[in-house]
């Protein structure tokens, strides 16, 4: 298994169902996005493969660069490919010398690569050079037609930029990547700085989470202890975060005052990294027929240990006790009228965004509330709503009462009034 993530039943499920056995764990770098499984796994009987580099804590092969793992009739070789970070490995499996694919970790994605600016701002330069020379010199030599498989796909926020598909070819790459058609070094690391974002603030704190190796919960991962509502407000009283997942209408519709929006989606874990303290407790807000395996998942994937459970029947339960909720408007984005607030990524803002609309990026509104303190009505919008319910759950938690969320995006807007998008900040 390459770069697993935190809870390995996928895998072990994968094995069971081929009557086999998972005997290899391999580590392309230590992770800032997602805590690793490689820990679970290896209580499970496999053996940690990573990077010598990389002085991971907890028992493992240590590889340097051309080290190859006998893997019963097929090699793997560590192949040092430096850049997304220090220590990186990509690995290159062998039938008897010949390659039969590249597991490229953050080295090559799809139509990108991974970004440098991960382990410290002074040295994001040198580790876009020492990307270059590893894609040159280690990985583009290799065969045209052979298989790329990276562990950074689309909508990660380790690619620069977003990638598309999953698997690729070296010439496939060659052909399209533009990073890859560059003239030369300068260019291309002009180019790949160019493309940088922001990113959560969980990054910062994951990679030594990784190295030093998580708890391990073997066989059973947490579940979700249900709460009486009496046990939720003392719990909040001593401060833990209330993480309401439901849909955001249902959200809209009556929520726990103080509550923060987060629906359950696939990019839940991200927004729960960069908001939430990890070091507090968390209560869920949940309906009936959402997935909690998927919720836990999400919070471990992500390094959140403190899962205090949830509120036994929801929100309903909260007021049916007496207690008060609270509502936020939902406006057609097309019907958008007075102040606008966006707080989609910096490139999404530029490539269109409603005229007259303020921008700030979700993750830098707990740092700018003082700022959006203004008077008058105010209209979070993101593409969807699912972020600018969350915006304004933020807002709302810090006092402000004059705040609602548009359920579309900007498109809708121009389609609505068939008048174009602003562009640039």
């Amino acid at each position: 298994v390459i770069d697993p993530v935190r809870d390995p039943s996928q895998y072990l499920a994968a094995a069971e169902r081929r009557g086999l056995a998972i005997t290899h764990v391999a580590e392309t770098h230590l992770h800032a996005d997602f805590v690793s499984g490689s820990r679970e796994l290896a209580a499970q009987g496999a053996r940690v493969l990573a990077a010598r580099a990389g002085g991971i804590a907890f028992p493992h092969r240590a590889l340097v660069d051309g080290e190859e793992v006998d893997l019963g009739g097929l090699q793997l070789r560590a192949i040092a490919t430096p850049g997304h970070t220090p220590e990186h490995l990509s690995y290159l499996l062998l039938d008897g010398g010949w390659p039969l694919a590249l597991f490229s970790g953050g080295s090559l994605l799809v139509g990108a690569v991974a970004r440098t600016d991960l382990i410290a701002p002074e040295r994001t330069d040198e580790l876009a050079r020492a990307l270059w020379r590893s894609l040159q010199q280690r990985i583009l030599p290799l065969p045209d037609d052979l298989a790329v498989y990276p562990t950074h796909g689309a909508g990660s926020f380790c690619s620069a930029p977003a990638g598309g598909r999953r698997t690729t070819t070296i010439g496939a790459e060659k052909a399209a990547n533009p990073l890859l058609a560059v003239a030369d070094e300068d260019a291309f690391v002009e180019a790949l700085l160019a493309g940088l974002g922001t990113y959560p603030s969980y990054f910062l704190r994951l990679r030594e989470v990784n190295r030093a190796g998580p708890v391990v919960y073997g066989s059973r991962m947490p579940a979700l202890t249900p709460l009486a509502v009496a046990d939720v407000g003392r719990l909040i009283d001593e401060g833990a975060t209330l993480v309401d997942v439901r849909p955001i209408e249902r959200f809209a519709a009556g929520h726990v005052p103080g509550s923060l929006s987060i629906e359950l989606r696939p990019a839940l874990a991200s927004w729960l990294g960069w908001l939430v303290d990890p070091e507090r407790p968390l209560v869920f807000i949940v309906d009936p027929d959402m997935d909690r395996v998927d919720l836990v998942r999400q919070a471990l994937n992500v390094g959140y240990q403190l899962l205090a459970g949830e509120l036994a029947g929801g929100s309903d339960a909260w007021e049916a006790a007496g207690l008060s909720a609270r509502q936020i408007p939902l406006v057609p984005a097309a019907q958008l009228g007075g102040a606008v607030l966006d707080v989609r990524q910096v490139a999404e803002f530029e490539a269109g965004h409603v005229p007259g609309a303020h921008h700030v990026e979700l993750g830098a509104v707990p740092s700018e509330i003082a700022e959006l303190d203004g008077g008058g009505s105010l209209t979070v919008m993101c593409g969807h709503g699912e972020r600018a319910m969350t915006g304004a759950s933020l807002l709302t938690r810090a006092g402000r009462t004059d705040v609602a969320v548009a359920v579309g995006g900007p498109d809708d807007w121009a389609a609505a009034h068939q008048l174009p998008l602003d562009t640039g900040r």
